[in-house]
């Protein structure tokens, strides 16, 4: 049995060992050993503002000496800029933004609405995806967190992904006709009662999937055409993770709803957000919205968000990650040169993948080794993939560091 008398998360209990992290700086965090790792996964991909960021804190202080309770239909100025800045972000055709405690429950309250809003129960969602841990969401999510937990919300079709470099249709980014959007032509009048297509503009813990150009129009195209919400799940891509605010405006679509959450705060704040275009919201004008939480854009988590996108802006974070994306891919497609075990290198912005020609017990001597060089990444077995999302503000000496090491813990394996 852990010693802990807390459950570790996603864990096998005797198994679960846990980093005692005591402080950070920058791209850096520090444990109680004395040791301190280069964080090259963003914590659980939230940490975007990096450690121990003097503004962050100062914020949400100051917000607790000013007010930090209230409830759900409270009205107060720092809940109303954060919907205008949320609202802003995604542009004139939004209006208005329903608050959450995470990623799961905005995933949860967007199909919800979608069921409200279209008379329909139904959702399409990949394979290769994750969409949170609660019931609702975890029937949304693909992947291997949901069997065991089955049977979820009835109606939770799915579809195959957009993974290009081993595609589930047999074809090339050259040769295909993009079934792996337009197989929604055929799912969705089929199953005939669809009320939402839930999609991560780029599944990252899943392997960093990058769709072509045209898959996210053409996914939109589909929905129109046969009365279906699209919902755009920016949990983890959203704030600057991709180089974009948000991940699907790099293909120029608009999503009828947008989830959002970890670097909505940075990690700093507990807080979620589902922006809402006005189509949808009027609807909610004149019905009721069925749809509510005890701590409801909290006062502390609010502070955190505003204080964070006003860091995003002040110090270029966005920028820095649409500059810095390219060198970091350059740097793993030439680590991949000299490593036959790398099959595919993928990445957008400071999201990035090496997938491994590796069995379960290499990744896990693999994962060893990467601890041992302190170089905190995500070893993703199931998918056979490191997944590499720092801190937006990690310096490019770090970034190139950080690949050094990954490579050197390579050839300890």
């Amino acid at each position: 049995m852990s010693e802990e008398p807390f459950f570790f998360t996603w864990s096998v209990q005797r198994d679960a060992k846990g980093l005692e992290i005591v402080g950070g700086e920058g791209a850096f965090f520090d444990t109680a050993d004395g040791e301190r790792w280069l964080d090259f996964g963003s914590l659980i991909y939230h940490a975007n503002l990096g450690h121990g960021h003097g503004r962050m804190v100062e914020a949400i202080k100051a917000q607790a000496d000013r007010l930090c309770l209230t409830m759900p239909k409270a009205i107060y100025p720092e809940k109303r800029a954060l919907a205008q800045k949320l609202l802003e972000l995604a542009g004139p055709e939004y209006g208005k933004v329903f608050f959450t405690l995470g990623g799961s429950e905005a995933n949860e309250n967007a199909l919800k609405m979608a069921r409200l809003f279209t008379g329909r129960h139904k959702t399409v969602s990949r394979y290769r995806s994750y969409h949170g841990a609660s019931m609702g969401a975890l029937s949304l999510t693909g992947d291997y967190r949901r069997p065991p937990l089955e049977p979820g919300l009835p109606g939770a079709v799915k579809m195959l992904d957009c993974y290009c470099d081993a595609c589930p249709f047999g074809k090339t980014v050259d040769t295909c006709a993009r079934e792996c959007a337009t197989q929604l032509d055929e799912i969705l009048p089929m199953e005939a009662n669809v009320a939402a297509v839930f999609l991560e503009s780029v599944p990252g813990a899943n392997g960093v999937l990058i769709p072509p150009d045209d898959y996210w129009p053409k996914v939109r195209e589909a929905c129109d055409r046969h009365g279906a919400l699209l919902v755009a799940d920016e949990v983890l891509c959203g704030f600057g993770r991709t180089g974009k605010w948000f991940g699907y405006q790099h293909w120029d679509v608009l999503p009828d709803m947008i989830t959002v959450s970890k670097g909505l705060t940075g990690g700093y704040g507990v807080l979620g957000a589902v922006i809402v275009k006005r189509h949808v919201a009027d609807f909610f004008e004149e019905r009721t919205l069925l749809a509510g939480l005890t701590h409801y854009a909290h006062p502390l988590g609010v502070a955190a968000a505003l204080e964070a996108i006003a860091v995003y802006e002040d110090e270029g974070l966005i920028e820095r990650a649409a500059a810095l994306g390219p060198k970091l891919l350059a740097a793993l497609r030439e680590l991949a040169a000299s490593e036959p075990r790398v099959r595919h290198v993928r990445g957008l912005g400071l999201l990035a993948a090496l997938e491994l020609d590796a069995d379960d017990a290499t990744l896990a001597r693999l994962a060893g080794e990467l601890a041992a060089r302190r170089l905190y990444v995500h070893v993703r077995s199931r998918e056979k993939t490191l997944v590499i999302a720092p801190p937006l503000c990690i310096q490019e000496e770090s970034l190139h560091d950080g690949v050094r090491r990954i490579a050197d813990a390579l050839g300890s394996v």
